[in-house]
């Protein structure tokens, strides 16, 4: 997948609230919703040296300084870091055949797919950083989506998010309450994630990763997920 078309598919399945094109950079309103929001990226009409528009107008929306450097981007990434931009967050990027992990159910009353969230996934969610903002980014998603309830002895435990774009299912916010996390709930989400994209007819499964949780990157490869690429960000120092 090119950086270009792992963009689109964030933006379709996790977007931002608005995007505007400055001097050819993408400008995302992030509304408080992180990074991946928020980030400007370049498109082929940039110009790597001329970044002072982009910068104004992510301060004009209230947002600090923050660009999105994909697979490639490597003049960029250079420019940035003679300007003191600092790294943040590098990511890997993971796909698998749809296939490969909708091969066995998880137990029974284990997970539940359910639109809109319920009152009790949000409270799994925000004890993990997903918060409001964030929910309102899944609210955004067009097309076909989902979430899913994960259950641990008859109580609520995890929680995680997908959504459709051309064949692919992207997966967000997979989190699995402190207390109960080492139980394979994990596991178990993204199987049943992976049985709804192939009801909705996705050939590929994806994810976003940061390269420091260490778990949960052990987690994918073992279900058979390649990392195929990522990003990272660069911030301003200012503040």
């Amino acid at each position: 997948m090119t950086p270009e078309a792992l963009t689109a598919l964030i933006d379709a399945t996790w977007p931002a609230k608005s995007m505007t094109d400055v001097a050819g950079w993408t400008i995302r309103e992030g509304a408080g919703g992180g990074s991946r929001v928020s980030a400007a990226t370049a498109t082929p009409a940039a110009q790597i040296n001329e970044r002072g528009q982009a910068e104004a107008a992510m301060r004009a929306l209230g947002q600090r300084p923050l660009f999105m450097v994909r697979h490639g981007e490597d003049a960029l990434d250079a420019a940035l870091e003679a300007d003191g931009y600092a790294i943040k967050d590098p990511v890997t990027f993971y796909t698998a055949p749809t296939a490969t992990l909708a091969t066995e159910r998880p137990p029974a009353v284990t997970c539940f797919q359910v639109w809109p969230p319920l009152a009790t996934q949000a409270e799994i969610w925000d004890a993990g950083g997903v918060d409001d903002a964030r929910l309102a980014v899944m609210a955004r998603a067009a097309g076909p989506k989902t979430c899913v309830l994960g259950r641990i002895h008859d109580t609520p435990a995890g929680t995680a998010f997908a959504a459709i774009r051309d064949g692919t299912a992207m997966l967000h916010a997979i989190e699995t309450a402190h207390s109960f996390r080492r139980n394979g709930l994990g596991r178990h989400m993204i199987r049943a994630l992976a049985f709804w994209a192939q009801d909705h007819s996705a050939a590929q499964i994806a994810l976003l990763v940061t390269k420091a949780n260490v778990g949960a990157n052990a987690l994918y490869t073992s279900l058979g997920m390649t990392p195929v690429g990522g990003y990272h960000y660069r911030i301003h120092p200012e503040a």
